[in-house]
């Protein structure tokens, strides 16, 4: 018999919370090296995700940064700069469950140094001071900062327009002033309005990282996102393809890929991925379809004077300017909220 069939075996796919400890190994010891920054972001997003979501992590998966987090303080002493990172990775080593008990020390000393003042950013200033809280450490910022924040999320005309700067920066106004889901925010409703502006803008342009997001702080607002939406983040979840790749090059969808398993856990909706097999992991989505955005953009600047700001008026001249699958993305983004026609 000289004939061999290959059949393609298809990957085990198993819930994101399965995950967990081979996601723990994979960060921690295989992606990066430990003084690149970029090691300190992705650690620090995966376990604050693991921590506020509640996700169980066996103790042998945490033992792995054991001799990271004991060299901490003196880590975060040197490299001052990335204070910030170092001290989310402690705080939440220690919540999750790493024996350890010097957190509160270590807030201590960063209220003395005054770091918190030495940020220019109110949304740092924030950070850092919900940091602190966790330890029962105050800093002295001035009592107008979360006003401030609160005005700068309810001006929704603001998030109107594509603008991921100031997107993600509504995203983390909101996990902070809820403690990432621990309390209610108490959002205004121009702030919510300001939320289902930029979940339209990202389905339009079908970014799943920041529309991830955006569903995340709607639901720690106490609002319920578009069916639509939560569907499709789900989806791309399950389009993840991850792959052991021994190069390099670790440019890849792994934000997307947390924040999407992150809003489904947060839904309830613990989302089916591949089961991650293998150390040195790349997480890579499939083929991603273009949304309407640019084109609808492009449109409008052409048109100039003889745009109109009625929706009514607009959408038919729109719609013959997209094509067949940006037309039904633009439809499911008109079905998804009642904003859409305000934010047009």
């Amino acid at each position: 018999m000289t004939n061999v069939i290959s059949l393609s075996v298809p990957q085990r796919r198993q819930p994101f919370i399965q995950n967990a400890k081979a996601l723990v190994s994979v960060f921690a010891d295989h992606r990066r090296h430990h003084e690149d920054v970029f090691w300190l972001k992705e650690n620090a997003e995966l376990l604050n995700i693991l921590e506020c979501t509640g996700t169980p992590i066996p103790e042998d998966a945490l033992a792995t940064h054991q001799s990271f987090y004991q060299q901490l303080p003196a880590k975060m002493a040197f490299f001052a700069q990335d204070y910030r990172f170092y001290l989310s990775i402690f705080l939440v080593l220690e919540d999750l469950g790493l024996k350890g008990d010097v957190g509160g020390q270590v807030c201590d000393c960063v209220a003395a140094q005054g770091l918190a003042e030495a940020e220019l950013s109110d949304l740092q200033r924030r950070e850092v001071s919900r940091l602190l809280a966790r330890r029962g450490t105050k800093v002295s910022i001035d009592h107008g900062l979360d006003d401030r924040l609160r005005q700068f999320i309810n001006r929704s005309a603001t998030f109107a327009l594509p603008n991921k700067k100031v997107a993600y920066e509504l995203t983390h106004i909101v996990f902070y002033l809820s403690e990432y889901g621990r309390r209610d925010p108490k959002l205004d409703c121009g702030a919510v309005q300001s939320l289902n502006f930029v979940g339209i803008i990202a389905y339009l342009d079908q970014n799943a990282d920041l529309l991830a997001e955006i569903c995340i702080a709607l639901r720690f607002a106490g609002q319920t996102p578009s069916p639509i939406w939560e569907d499709w983040i789900v989806k791309t979840l399950s389009d993840f393809q991850v792959i052991e790749q021994p190069a390099s090059n670790t440019s890849d969808g792994y934000h997307e890929y947390l924040v999407s398993a992150w809003m489904a856990l947060t839904a309830k909706r613990d989302g089916m991925g591949q089961a991650l097999l293998g150390e040195r992991l790349v997480f890579m989505r499939g083929d991603v379809a273009a949304g309407p955005l640019r084109n609808i953009s492009n449109l409008l600047l052409d048109m100039d004077a003889e745009r109109s700001p009625d929706w009514e008026v607009m959408h038919p001249i729109v719609e013959q300017a997209i094509d067949e699958e940006g037309y039904e993305i633009l439809l499911q983004a008109q079905n998804s909220t009642d904003d859409f026609a305000a934010l047009f």
